[in-house]
């Protein structure tokens, strides 16, 4: 699992800087400037959060406690709320939100049964 933590935390660093960009480059082509304005705000914090998750992942990959991956968790259902909520102005949305649910869920429910014993 430690190794696990370190490889998806470097992953979610790449794809905050992926999701940043997105949201630089792909809201000039939207025409109506307050659904522009709304999807790159929305954008820009879900990176915020994938960025932040990422390297709490990589600062608490050796800690045997919840605390890393409950504060992960949080944040990652943070990150799907705001994709559903912005997700009908910009629908790339949606596939962030959902993959910050799996990652959040996925990692507290595995270290859940991992320290269950």
């Amino acid at each position: 699992m430690k190794y696990t933590k370190i490889i998806v935390g470097i992953i979610m660093i790449i794809l905050a800087i992926v999701i940043f960009l997105q949201a630089l480059f792909t809201a000039a082509t939207n025409p109506d400037a307050s659904a522009r304005i709304f999807s790159m705000t929305a954008e820009i914090g879900i990176a915020v959060l994938y960025l932040a998750s990422g390297i709490l992942y990589l600062c608490t990959f050796r800690l045997d406690n919840m605390v890393g991956d409950s504060i992960c968790l949080g944040m990652m259902i943070l990150s799907w709320i705001v994709a559903m909520l912005m997700f009908k102005i910009y629908l790339f949305l949606q596939l962030w939100g959902w993959l910050a649910l799996i990652i959040g869920i996925g990692f507290f429910v595995w270290h859940l049964i991992e320290n269950r014993d």
